[in-house]
C-alpha cells in the first residue's frame, strides 16, 4: 500500500524539523490502513515497532511518500515493513506488528488467506 504526506507548519518541533511523534502515527497509520484491506473487518491495533530510527530530518512543506508491504502473518498477528521516503530518498523504516483483538481485547485468530 501506498500513501503521501504533506509536511504543514503545525507537524514542525521547536527546531522547525518534522516532530518524530507525527510521523510515528503516520506510520503506524498506514500498516493499521494496510493490514484493514488484508484483514476486512477484524480489530486490529499495534503491539509493537521494531526500531525507531530516522535517518533523515525532514522540513516543511514536504511531501512523504509511504510504502507498507506485509512481511510476515502469524495466528494471530501480522506484521508490515514500512519506509518513509522524501523525494525518493529513504528518511525512516521499520516493522509495525499489529494483533487481532475482540471487544474485550483478547487476541483472535486472524483469518486465513
Amino acid at each position: 500500500m501506498e500513501n503521501h504526506r504533506l509536511v504543514l507548519p503545525g507537524h514542525m518541533n521547536q527546531y522547525g524539523f518534522l516532530f518524530g511523534g507525527y510521523l510515528l502515527a503516520w506510520v503506524d497509520e498506514i500498516a493499521w490502513m494496510a493490514a484493514s484491506r488484508d484483514y476486512p473487518g477484524c480489530q486490529l491495533v499495534t503491539v509493537g515497532m521494531k526500531e525507531v530510527t530516522f535517518k533523515k530530518s525532514v522540513r516543511e512543506g514536504a511531501v512523504l511518500s509511504f510504502q507498507a508491504l506485509r512481511s510476515r502473518t502469524g495466528e494471530t498477528s501480522v506484521s508490515y515493513s514500512v519506509s518513509v521516503s522524501k523525494d525518493g530518498t529513504e528518511i525512516f523504516s521499520t516493522e509495525v506488528t499489529l494483533v487481532r483483538v475482540d471487544d474485550e481485547g483478547r487476541k483472535q485468530s486472524l483469518p486465513k488467506h
